[in-house]
């Protein structure tokens, strides 16, 4: 239950800081300043409780690295439960510091993803597919190799969260970056509509991804 519970605060943690960014502070900061917010919520959220429950956050992240033989499947039912769950709330906090500004408008998105029209440059579904598959695949295969029992120790979080910015300060014309089912879930659900809609993709894409990512980094691992 203690690494259950890692899961959902950290998560919690992850869209509330990251989603929080670009909602309430988007304007001034910008999307440079959005990713950075989001690797910093993994950077410090690996140091934080990575010895209790591994720091995945992330539903994909789970499945890569079951995938790619770092995690038990026993585990991975609650651990996806609680990474949605903290999510959720989170999705909900962040609708309650929102909803107190008079010019807020649901509508904008609550930094929802999407594509098409709801792209925030309107890149269609086969670019979104092909970029939430590509970039969760680079981070799985960078969570992989810095957290490998050879990498230098202590660096992993600032190589993972860095990765994470990278992946960003890419995507976010795109879909306004998931690489993250329970990030996307935590929000569309207060959005309803097309954000709900769209959301199959922010869960099969980086689903996708991260098993090719978890088996790329199998394949290119050096056994000496």
């Amino acid at each position: 239950m203690k690494a259950y519970s890692a899961e959902f605060f950290g998560t919690f943690w992850l869209v509330l800081g990251g989603c929080g960014s670009a909602v309430l502070a988007g304007g001034v900061i910008g999307w440079l300043g959005v990713s950075f917010a989001f690797g910093l919520t993994v950077l410090t959220m690996a140091y934080a409780i990575g010895h209790v429950s591994g720091c995945h956050l992330n539903p994909a992240v789970s499945i890569g690295l079951w995938a790619g033989g770092r995690f038990p499947a026993n585990k991975l039912g609650p651990y996806i439960i609680a990474q949605v769950l903290g999510g959720i709330v989170a999705g909900g906090v962040l609708y309650l510091i929102a909803s107190g500004n008079v010019d807020f408008n649901l509508t904008d998105g609550l930094a929802s993803n999407g594509y098409g029209a709801h792209s925030p440059h309107k890149y269609n579904l086969c670019a979104a597919f092909t970029t939430e598959v590509v970039m969760t695949g680079m981070f799985l295969l960078i969570i992989l190799g810095a957290t490998d029992e050879r990498a230098p120790k202590g660096f992993a979080p600032i190589a993972i969260g860095l990765g994470l910015t990278l992946i960003h300060l890419i995507s976010i014309p795109v879909t306004n970056t998931s690489v993250n089912p329970a990030r996307s879930t935590g929000v569309a659900l207060y959005v309803g509509d097309w954000a709900v809609k769209q959301l199959w993709l922010f869960w099969v894409a980086p689903i996708i991804g991260a098993v090719a990512g978890a088996f790329a980094y199998k394949a290119i691992r050096s056994k000496e």
